[in-house]
């Protein structure tokens, strides 16, 4: 008897969010460069394009009636406004992803989460990582030297209002060894890949198991 047919996944919705510096977004690159079978979300935005970067990679680049109008159609999954421009995530592209069994990688922040969450919630995975200590966040920021020292002060003070948010996460990991916390990220993953409740068919699967005849 030829092998039955085994039951096909809906994919997820993987979510990381942390205060700046924590390591989200090295993360974030580390997974969709060494992960099959998962999107990294692009947002669309009504800011102006940057010389370096591509239009579909880096964001969609939309002007403001058009993101209007994704917003009042509710075809945004969350959206914000940011110095004036508006940033978003199309529901179609997720949606279709989700169905065709691939996962989607979201790197955002709470508000961003919490709006998720109360469109999809049975679709979604959400890790919030920590660092170890305010004093190593402070190093981190510092070591990028990219900000100057009152917005790092800005940033930290920043923190602390989203590492309060921690709660809302189903899973939170402390950032102190990298490669750990990427090995906890694709355990999670995997194992979230596995439930039953994302396995479709799988009670055809079982029955056709059982009905099987081994004489």
């Amino acid at each position: 008897m030829a092998d039955l047919v085994r039951p096909a996944r809906r994919g997820l919705m993987l979510i990381l969010s942390s205060p700046s510096g924590a390591g989200k977004s090295t993360l974030t690159r580390t997974l969709s460069q060494k992960e099959t079978n998962l999107d990294l979300s692009v947002s669309v935005t009504t800011r102006l394009k940057r010389p370096s970067e591509i239009q579909g990679v880096h964001y969609h680049f939309i002007d403001r009636p058009v993101f209007d109008t994704l917003r009042e159609r509710d075809e945004l999954l969350e959206w914000a406004e940011v110095h004036g421009n508006g940033y978003g995530t199309p529901r179609k592209p997720v949606e279709d992803a989700l169905k065709a069994g691939r996962d989607v990688l979201f790197d955002i922040d709470y508000q961003g989460t919490q709006q998720i969450l109360e469109k999809a919630r049975e679709d979604v995975v959400a890790i919030f990582i920590l660092p170890p200590s305010m004093a190593e966040l402070r190093s981190r920021l510092v070591r990028r030297a990219e900000d100057a020292p009152e917005v790092i002060a800005k940033r930290l003070d920043n923190a602390r209002d989203e590492i309060a948010r921690w709660s809302v996460y189903d899973y939170v990991i402390v950032n102190d060894d990298l490669g750990a916390a990427y090995d906890s990220v694709r355990a999670i993953l995997t194992a979230e890949r596995l439930k039953r409740s994302r396995a479709i068919g799988m009670s055809e699967f079982v029955a056709g198991l059982l009905s099987e005849s081994i004489a």
